[in-house]
């Protein structure tokens, strides 16, 4: 490991273990299936007590946890979440296994969106799918009732992304925001950053696999400027959901999280901030094998506890 990267052990084997999941080459198909197999690996089983199917909202496919458990008179609290991979990975079975765990810590219904990914549908291709299934929500069209006032959306990495650029697009149109907005590593600038070189050659996302991302979903370099492209380019946060936003210390995308943090406090929007000391991009597969990642875990749950009046 870097000497720049002090690990802990259990972070350090997590690290080791992804890492021998890499891309035998830089296609895509092979890309895509390298990150298949790492997620798979470190899926560990669905918790009990849910019912969790794949359905259709408005077209878009969707995946939708259900506690097995009477429905509250004010209908379920639902959290929208939308996986990471860069907009390039990733589908409903890569996050699965944190969609389902969210569900049953929380007692909440979660509904994961498989949005179209880049390069093939470059943005806004999954900030519309996005967009789409959250109206959906809205109008009624999921298949078990939810409580309106209780709606959040969540994200890691690029779904971070996207969930922001969905508060923004929200707002934009002078729609509800969500109750609450939480957000894991996620890629919010293509701005050079003082983490972007500081943590460039970070254990399991460097700045060079950080651009390549960028590239994918934003081959026009003019849509860079954009907001609902990359959400640090808007002038103000005021108004948007309040917000739990989570860092990794050992990431190129440190300083995306914490600037968005910074300014969302600065425009009045209640934010928890945490710093995630210790942590790696995509960390969240370390469930139950990292400490500092089971703590995350434990603030994130907390948080959402309270945001979603539960």
């Amino acid at each position: 490991m870097p000497e720049p990267y002090p690990l802990s052990a259990q972070m350090a084997a997590f690290v080791a273990e992804s890492q021998r999941f890499g891309a035998a080459d830089n296609s895509l198909a092979t890309q895509r299936a390298a990150y298949g197999a790492l997620c798979r690996a470190f899926s560990p089983p669905r918790p009990a007590g849910l019912t969790i199917n794949d359905l259709q909202l408005a077209g878009v496919a969707v995946r939708r946890y259900l506690p097995d458990q009477p429905a509250p008179a004010a209908g379920w609290p639902c959290l929208l979440y939308l996986h990471g991979g860069g907009w390039m990975l990733g589908d409903l079975d890569s996050h699965d296994f944190i969609c389902a765990y969210l569900a049953q810590q929380l007692g909440i219904v979660v509904v994961a969106v498989a949005y179209r990914l880049a390069p093939e549908q470059p943005f806004p291709a999954a900030l519309e799918d996005c967009l789409t299934v959250w109206q959906a929500l809205r109008d009624g069209l999921l298949d078990v009732p939810l409580e309106q006032a209780r709606l959040a959306v969540a994200g890691d990495s690029a779904g971070g992304n996207l969930a922001v650029a969905l508060c923004l697009a929200l707002r934009a149109t002078g729609q509800q925001q969500p109750c609450a907005q939480a957000l894991i590593y996620p890629v919010l600038s293509a701005r050079p950053l003082p983490s972007h070189q500081h943590c460039a050659d970070a254990p399991l996302l460097t700045h060079a696999e950080l651009q390549a991302c960028l590239d994918s979903y934003l081959a026009d370099p003019e849509q860079r400027q954009n907001p609902l492209a990359l959400p640090l380019a808007a002038p103000d946060f005021v108004g948007l959901a309040p917000a739990f936003v989570a860092a990794a210390e050992f990431d190129p995308l440190r300083d995306d999280a914490a600037h968005y943090a910074e300014r969302l406090a600065l425009d009045g929007v209640p934010v928890v901030f945490e710093p995630g000391l210790g942590l790696v991009h995509g960390c969240l597969r370390g469930l139950g094998r990292v400490a500092e990642v089971d703590r995350l875990y434990q603030h994130l749950c907390t948080w959402l506890t309270t945001a979603l009046g539960r």
